[in-house]
């Protein structure tokens, strides 16, 4: 049996052995708290990928979201090609009043329209106002954290390692033609090579300016029996 008023001591020896320390009470609405990155607070939507394919509204089990669309006729790409159609999105909203936050829209979605947001300040007066429309989901969209840097420990994605692969075949394939282009134009520019400006056949080669049948060459203007040379076209002296 214990000693009476124990537990009394023992209560008030806690009490005097915290009232010294330092209150960690957060002061909010002045502080704002540091939220974990997966945060369920609100969910963002972003419109441009939503393809109205309703399955998030479909699986979700409170049908807290209203999606409301119509359909539009896209002209051909290419001249002898058909029309098409697609969904153009006129409404989508989510009445949290219902939503459970469990996440099944989010996970469902096969196109990233829809994100967790860490925004939690969303509260209203009015229960009938708890149901959001795009713009203001869109709005929370810009809230959404970016995701966690990848383990480094971690296997690559196979998208990811078929996406390098391309990017390097491509640039091989984009160096291997540059390459081949300079070559070209090495050869038909380049010093002393053929056709060139100045190897055979140019300017200062031979049967060129100052080469053989050249204007100061044999045979020239000013050659043999000319002025300064023998048979050549100029006047005797």
């Amino acid at each position: 049996m214990g000693i009476p008023g124990s537990g009394l001591a023992k209560g008030l020896a806690v009490t005097l052995r915290t009232m010294t320390r330092k209150s960690h009470t957060a002061q909010y609405p002045d502080a704002q708290p540091e939220l974990p990155p997966r945060t369920r607070g609100v969910i963002g939507l972003f419109e441009e990928n939503c393809t109205v394919c309703m399955l998030c509204a479909r699986e979700c089990p409170d049908w807290c979201i209203y999606i409301d669309s119509h359909k539009e006729t896209v002209p051909p790409a290419a001249p002898g090609g058909r029309e098409r159609s697609r969904n153009v999105l006129d409404r989508f909203a989510i009445d949290f009043a219902l939503c459970m936050y469990c996440g099944i829209c989010i996970e469902v979605c096969p196109f990233d329209a829809l994100f967790w947001s860490p925004e939690f300040e969303y509260a209203e007066e009015d229960i009938r106002d708890l149901t959001h429309e795009r713009d203001k989901l869109r709005e929370w969209m810009w809230t959404v954290p970016a995701p966690p840097a990848p383990d480094p420990r971690a296997e690559e994605p196979k998208e990811v390692g078929a996406a390098r692969k391309a990017a390097d075949k491509l640039a091989a394939a984009e160096a291997a033609a540059a390459a081949e282009a300079e070559r070209a134009s090495g050869t038909s520019d380049g010093p002393n090579g053929p056709n060139a400006t100045n190897g055979p056949n140019a300017s200062d080669g031979t049967n060129a300016t100052n080469g053989p049948n050249a204007s100061n060459g044999p045979n020239a203007s000013d050659g043999t029996n000319a002025t300064d040379g023998s048979d050549g076209n100029g006047a005797a002296t």
